[in-house]
């Protein structure tokens, strides 16, 4: 009888401290849950808008190659029956190198700018207790203008062909389907096309995000420039476009002004207005695949 009760009585024990221990867990795994449920899905699927970046970055040992391309037509007497009269391509390659961090290289064909960025996620945008109403995400991009004499003002040296580009990305995702950006922007180009124009400007970028269905979305973007170059006319960039998720293969169509694509040039040097007048009105084309190395590494 007496190690029948002692039976009992450890099996209730043992019963109570598993009890207890139990709830412990379950309310530490519904603290981290909520952490984690507490994370809003991201503003912006792709890690540009159109052809300005986002505050997304891609997570960690994911590679991204992307092409961009813009076709325009010339004005009519210089024409030609086919397509698009002109084209300009940029190639790069995109890496997460952590989840809050990212970095990439690319060329352009157009005006034969290699550029660089680092892309670091600052803040995420999360409700709950400790709730976070926006996204910030810090970019700094440079690039090298390759091309035999851009202008006669240009010093023929290396440090006069840079240019670089800081910007702070803020975006909220408002609703379920609509998400909104803005990007206050400094610029430092390392030459200049007139004595009257400045080397260092200042811009902010809109950028907006509309989900219409499961993979995809309308998105639209502009920049404006406070002290634009005064030697040559300039118009601030603006695009309309749709985006399309495919699996690994994210794609973007767009009707932009500018044939530039990248930030020190599509802010300051977009030459035409967004109207229907030759050369005016470019499309569009952004094509990315999305590599995702760490899934190839755990098949291995």
């Amino acid at each position: 009888m007496k190690i029948k009760k002692i039976l009992f009585t450890g099996i209730i024990f043992m019963g109570c401290f598993h009890f207890s221990i139990s709830q412990n867990l379950l309310e530490i795994l519904e603290n981290e849950q909520k952490d984690t449920l507490g994370y809003i899905t991201p503003a912006f699927k792709m890690t540009r808008i159109t052809f300005g970046h986002s505050t997304e970055v891609r997570s960690k040992n994911i590679l991204e190659v992307f092409v961009a391309n813009r076709f325009w037509d010339l004005p009519s007497e210089q024409s030609q029956s086919f397509g698009a009269d002109r084209m300009s391509t940029r190639f790069a390659l995109e890496y997460g190198i952590s989840d809050r961090l990212s970095f990439g290289v690319g060329a352009t064909t157009f005006d034969r700018l290699w550029d660089s960025y680092l892309k670091y996620n600052l803040v995420t945008q999360k409700k709950g207790e400790k709730a976070t109403p926006f996204n910030i995400t810090l970019l700094q991009s440079g690039s090298y203008n390759s091309s035999s004499r851009p202008y006669s003002l240009v010093v023929n040296d290396f440090s006069g062909r840079l240019s670089f580009t800081t910007q702070l990305l803020i975006s909220r995702k408002i609703s379920s389907d609509f998400s909104f950006q803005i990007s206050p922007t400094f610029i430092h180009r390392g030459f200049a096309a007139s004595e009257a124009d400045d080397q260092n400007f200042f811009a902010m970028g809109f950028g907006a995000r509309y989900k219409i269905g499961p993979h995809l979305s309308i998105v639209s973007e502009y920049y404006k420039t406070f002290n634009p170059i005064k030697s040559f006319d300039t118009y601030g960039p603006f695009a309309l476009g749709v985006n399309w998720e495919v699996g690994d293969v994210l794609l973007q169509f767009m009707l932009t002004n500018t044939r530039n694509m990248v930030e020190d040039t599509f802010i300051t040097q977009t030459r035409n207005n967004f109207n229907f007048r030759n050369p005016n009105l470019n499309f569009g084309f952004n094509a990315t695949y999305v590599i995702h190395f760490s899934n190839r590494l755990k098949k291995k």
